[in-house]
């Protein structure tokens, strides 16, 4: 069996302690990450979180669980991740 089918049977749940730590469990795939934004694909839809000096704590690929610290200011489901274009690919359109 394939990891991701395994994963598709996971639960899916997040939750946040006083804005500074992050749990979410059924995590497909992490898109991209920096100290402001986590972009996570999860059974449940693509996940947005946003925030402050954001910063994965723990990650286990195995059972799709994510542990972010940091300050929360939002986690928002998107129906398709939209990739930010970069400054060089504005300039040479």
């Amino acid at each position: 069996m394939d990891k991701v089918d395994s994963l598709v049977s996971l639960n899916h749940n997040i939750t946040i302690n006083e804005r500074k730590n992050i749990i979410i469990t059924g995590v497909k795939k992490i898109d991209s990450f920096d100290n402001e934004e986590f972009l996570l694909e999860t059974t449940m839809g693509n996940i947005v979180i946003k925030g402050k000096d954001l910063e994965m704590i723990k990650l286990d690929t195995y059972q799709g669980n994510v542990s972010i610290k940091g300050v929360a200011s939002s986690v928002t489901y998107v129906d398709s991740v939209k990739k930010e274009e970069g400054v060089f690919s504005k300039l040479f359109k």
